[in-house]
């Protein structure tokens, strides 16, 4: 894989990262595109965990009040930051359990197939317009109650289809549950930082050991810098999009998608 190829990937990841409509299946579908070979799990995740560190950026206050928060937990003192913490940490285990079963498994390449990116894409866009079309929007972050972090959590294990989009199914959960379009965005991404966060590490262990042959240490880093910078832009601009717009752009785009995948896959 030549440099080229590592760029364009980079920047696929971190402009789709954050929109519901899946970056893995950009990343899966990218090098078939190129007439490349498929880069493999290890270097999706290394894009992702750039785009972990523009996540810490932009959402920067809200990752001192969770690191604030958690100091005055261990005091007995519950603030915002620390309720926080406590939500994201329950939204969390689902998604690391079954990622790490399907890891161990050796599946996760089995699922890396245009047809199933293209069903997935395809179906998950239906509960995105209606959680948003019809979703109130009276939740925010700090009003969610624990019942309703459970279940973006659950949902977030849909994420480890292809084609499914981890913020799309947990952006679609949120707003189910009635959270505001930006709150429904703001809290799927802090939620993000601790699954791409243990994915990225074991990708780094990986990558240094020389368990993909195909690829370095160095070509991981390369993406994942790259992804950073095109994540940080990307991140602005969906805040903009949803307040203004909602979620229906990036519904009508799943399906132009999810058709061209089903005509490339057949």
């Amino acid at each position: 894989m030549g440099l080229l190829h590592l760029i364009i990937l980079a920047i696929v990841q971190g402009i789709t990262e954050f929109l519901p409509i899946s970056s893995s299946a950009h990343l899966i579908l990218a090098p078939q595109v190129l007439g490349d070979a498929d880069q493999g799990p290890l270097i999706d995740v290394m894009a992702h965990l750039g785009t972990l560190f523009a996540v810490l950026v932009y959402f920067r206050a809200d990752v001192v009040n969770v690191v604030t928060g958690k100091l005055a937990l261990l005091k007995g003192q519950i603030t915002p930051g620390g309720k926080l913490a406590l939500l994201i940490a329950v939204a969390t285990p689902p998604v690391l359990i079954a990622g790490g079963g399907l890891y161990i498994s050796g599946m996760a390449d089995a699922l890396r197939s245009p047809l199933v990116i293209a069903w997935a894409t395809l179906i998950l866009a239906v509960p995105l317009w209606l959680a948003d079309h019809f979703g109130k929007q009276t939740v925010t972050t700090e009003t969610l109650s624990w019942r309703g972090a459970i279940l973006i959590g659950l949902a977030q294990m849909f994420a480890l289809v292809p084609g499914s989009s981890r913020s799309g199914v947990t952006m679609t959960a949120a707003r189910a549950l009635g959270m505001t379009r930006s709150e429904a965005a703001r809290f799927s991404m802090l939620i993000a930082v601790p699954v791409i966060a243990a994915f990225g590490l074991l990708a780094v262990i990986e990558l240094a050991r020389g368990a993909d042959s195909a690829h370095s240490l160095t070509d991981g880093l390369i993406v994942a810098i790259l992804s950073f910078f095109a994540a940080l832009a990307s991140i602005a601009v969906l805040m903009r999009v949803v307040d203004r717009l909602g979620f229906l752009p990036f519904v009508i785009y799943r399906l132009g998608l999810a058709a061209l995948l089903f005509w490339w896959a057949l």
